[in-house]
């Protein structure tokens, strides 16, 4: 039994790019990966993706770009403020202006350099680089 579909999907990117596979199965699914696929394609993570229904709950079929060294959830889901992303920046990314930090605000799904732009804060979900 799963509990955290975001952390399946994410493992499942992580394994799939290390085995040098060009495409990657996702299910179960969530809204919440979906966001999550669209900024990964929007930053270059990710080629393209698609949301396939197959009667139980569909599945998302992902075109890898290569380009992911490492991918995870942040487990507690942290809350972030506007002023500590430059902090939460550094203790999960390599280094500055490498990787993205996904979280979750009232805007929606969005990365850290347009929560940075637009001066919010929300729940630190994820990262990647």
């Amino acid at each position: 039994m799963t509990r955290d579909l975001l952390n399946d999907a994410l493992v499942t990117l992580r394994h799939a790019d290390r085995d040098g596979r060009p495409r990657a199965d996702i299910a179960p699914t969530s809204k919440l990966i979906g966001e999550v696929l669209r900024l990964f394609q929007e930053h270059g993570y990710v080629q393209e993706f698609a949301f396939v229904p197959n009667g139980r709950g569909g599945k998302y079929e992902v075109s890898l770009a290569r380009r992911i060294n490492s991918c995870g959830v942040v487990k507690p889901r942290l809350s972030v403020r506007y002023d500590d992303l430059e902090r939460h920046e550094s203790r999960f990314l390599p280094a500055q202006d490498f990787g993205l930090l996904v979280l979750s605000t009232n805007r929606g799904v969005i990365g850290h350099p347009q929560a940075r732009e637009m001066k919010i804060g929300g729940r630190l979900l994820a990262y990647v680089y």
